[in-house]
């Protein structure tokens, strides 16, 4: 993971976690990680934590899980299987989407999610 990635999920998750209202040790404890560690997080001198716990971070912070484990470099544990169920068409799917907008991102999902209602 870059520093800057690093700093920013740092930064974003005291700033997040204080606007909230949870102390250092109500927050780590909620998570399941030490106060010390927890810190060192916030302070960028360790890297963010697994998957498992940066979703709970989201969950618990209101934010989306999705943006913070990309946030934290992370995969969230579902795509791995996602990937493997077709091991060549969505990496391709996915090469192909690169370099899309959000907007056109949004408009494709929609035509896969009617397709697969159709499909049903």
């Amino acid at each position: 993971m870059s520093k800057k990635a690093q700093k920013r999920f740092g930064q974003l998750l005291r700033e997040k976690r204080m606007e909230k209202g949870f102390s250092l040790r109500k927050f780590a404890r909620l998570v399941g990680v030490s106060p010390t560690y927890l810190s060192q997080v916030e302070q960028m001198n360790v890297d963010p934590p697994t998957a498992d716990r940066v979703k709970r971070m989201a969950e618990l912070l209101g934010e989306s899980v999705d943006a913070w484990t990309s946030l934290a470099g992370r995969i969230t544990e579902d795509l791995p299987g996602i990937i493997h169920q077709e091991p060549t068409e969505v990496p391709d799917l996915l090469r192909a989407v690169r370099g899309l907008t959000a907007d056109q991102l949004r408009e494709l999902r929609q035509s896969a999610e009617d397709m697969k209602k159709k499909g049903k």
